[in-house]
């Protein structure tokens, strides 16, 4: 019998041979033995093996299949290193609310062409990317976001779309091309509604809903603020019950449209234990000795690069300049840099390095999590 690399499987070349599955977001590291046997399932012919141990696991973990996909493999070629495997796209500045908490600011007019984008993702995929995160503003108010859809499915990596929910449709779900969606919770209700608007809470959890029922993965981001702070119980117990793939929890930065809301910002003291709420891997991993963002690096709607949006009036460069050329120039935070000493460094590390540049030096939010400091 022949057997063939899993349509939902591809090969990477990162700092070490990998395949990524993309549809459980699982990344196998791999010895160069069998990334050769894998690179032979990935060809025409498919492959076999002796190696029945081997075999069986690549076979319950869906690495391979038995029917031959219609899929058509590009060339792996080698990652820089650090390898870029987090790209945060962000396609337009458009968007339908006025959160009052937004670090962007402003909703604008501002958008990245549908060429620029795709060049940019054929520079991400040829480099070995693994997840495209889609954002915004809303990024479905991008003028040509049917046209962006429709080039996704050539793209042999993860696709994950942001959005606030409110203008999700279930005609749109049925054209959708990306495999997972986060909709953004700030809260049960009115303390949701206070911080986006009128109303918003019902349709970002009808979009949950209606993108569950239609098979996607669905996970959620909530930001801690002044009007939620009672509903983080009730919200990981609904999150579960709805089968929510991931519950990410964080603190708004003191930027954008939050500076003239500030009611709803919190202390470190205030805001800091609820970090310990959320649950799943999350969006993008660090790196072993190396603070947070190792592998990321953001796209803003005017085609600047930057080490993530928070970052975005520091550009690095811009994509017109190549994605990987931009990428070299990101400069990674080493642990013993930090001004840090406690002994959950390795676990925290070192937190937002935006929010620490703003706090003294230290994230004080992650500070008060670890129970490190008493402000």
């Amino acid at each position: 019998m022949r057997y063939y690399l899993s349509e939902d499987c591809v090969l990477k070349w990162l700092e070490t041979p990998c395949v990524y599955q993309m549809n459980t977001d699982e990344l196998f590291e791999l010895d160069n033995e069998a990334f050769e046997f894998l690179t032979e399932c990935a060809g025409e012919n498919g492959c076999d093996t002796e190696d029945n141990e081997f075999l069986n696991y690549c076979l319950s973990e869906g690495i391979l299949q038995t029917e031959k996909p219609d899929i058509k493999r590009l060339p792996v070629s080698k990652s820089p290193e650090p390898s870029l495997r987090y790209l945060e796209l962000q396609i337009t500045k458009k968007c339908n609310l006025r959160c009052k908490h937004c670090y962007i600011g402003p909703p604008a007019d501002t958008e990245l062409s549908l060429q620029d984008i795709k060049r940019t993702l054929d520079e991400f995929q040829e480099i070995q990317g693994l997840r495209l995160l889609i954002t915004g503003g809303e990024p479905v108010m991008h003028t040509q976001f049917n046209e962006i859809n429709a080039l996704l499915p050539d793209y042999a990596m993860r696709k994950i779309l942001f959005t606030n929910g409110t203008l999700i449709t279930e005609r749109l779900l049925e054209e959708l091309n990306v495999d997972e969606i986060q909709v953004s919770v700030d809260g049960i209700g009115d303390s949701h509604d206070a911080l986006r608007g009128k109303d918003s809470f019902k349709k970002a959890i009808r979009c949950i809903k209606l993108a569950l029922d239609k098979g996607f993965d669905v996970s959620v981001s909530t930001m801690v603020h002044s009007e939620n702070l009672d509903d983080f119980d009730e919200m990981k117990e609904m999150f579960k019950i709805m089968g929510i793939k991931g519950w990410t929890v964080d603190i708004p930065c003191l930027e954008g449209n939050l500076k003239e809301n500030t009611s709803f910002h919190l202390s470190p003291e205030k805001a800091g234990k609820y970090l310990r709420y959320g649950f799943g891997a999350g969006l993008h991993g660090g790196g072993e000795g190396f603070a947070c963002g190792l592998h990321l690096m953001s796209v803003t709607a005017e085609g600047n690069c930057a080490k993530c949006t928070f970052y975005s009036e520091e550009p690095v460069g811009h994509i017109s300049e190549g994605l990987a050329q931009c990428w070299q120039r990101i400069r990674h935070i080493r642990l013993e840099e930090l001004d840090c000493d406690c002994d959950e460094l390795d676990i925290c590390r070192g937190g937002c390095r935006y929010r620490a540049e703003h706090l003294l030096g230290k994230d004080l939010y992650k500070c008060v999590l670890y129970d490190k400091i008493k402000i």
